[in-house]
């Protein structure tokens, strides 16, 4: 049989909990909205950074170049009097480039890319949305994985930082700092 002492105090426990839920209590009074220069003060206290909040696509990368031209001064990493900047595969000369068939397994096509763009970047001129982040080579976001072999066979990578040497003979690389150098497949989307 039901103990008719424990239903009521069920009962009323329940009670008072719907009571509770449906009672106004006093409302707290809202902030007036912050002054600009206020904003300005903060954002002022900020460190800027040249790396852009992971995942967000619509930053479109780093602006690290940008900047450092920006800035002006003595910025790190400006080179000394006399000093000469490293050649890289995107300052390959005109007259030089050479092209490559790269099937994109994923999205079923063959296409030619040059060896001064980097397979992200061409990826994206045929209108594929590959994924990406820092477009730096300090991420992995735009990760991919090149089904013929070492990656080193296939691309120069310039600057990556992420890759160790069993993740590169396993065949990944990094789309956004990739310059082919070879004909080969490319799954996209892919990370180690």
């Amino acid at each position: 049989m039901v103990d008719a002492f424990s239903l009521s105090i069920g009962a009323l426990l329940t009670l008072t909990a719907v009571a509770l839920h449906f009672a106004k209590g006093t409302e707290r009074p809202t902030a007036d909205d912050i002054a600009e220069e206020v904003l300005e003060r903060r954002a002022a206290t900020v460190p800027e950074t040249d790396f852009p909040e992971p995942m967000n696509r619509a930053i479109g990368g780093g602006g690290g170049a940008a900047a450092a031209v920006a800035g002006g001064g003595d910025a790190e990493g400006e080179l000394e009097e006399g000093g000469e900047e490293a050649a890289g595969p995107g300052d390959i000369p005109e007259d030089e480039i050479e092209y490559y068939e790269v099937e994109f397994v994923k999205q079923g096509e063959t296409i030619e890319l040059a060896n001064n763009e980097p397979i992200l970047d061409q990826g994206e001129e045929q209108g594929w949305d590959l994924p990406y982040a820092c477009r730096q080579g300090q991420c992995v976001s735009c990760g991919g994985r090149i089904t013929d072999g070492p990656s080193e066979d296939y691309v120069v990578h310039d600057n990556q930082q992420m890759l160790d040497e069993n993740e590169i003979e396993e065949g990944y690389t990094l789309t956004c700092v990739a310059y082919p150098r070879g004909e080969f497949s490319i799954e996209t989307d892919e990370t180690p």
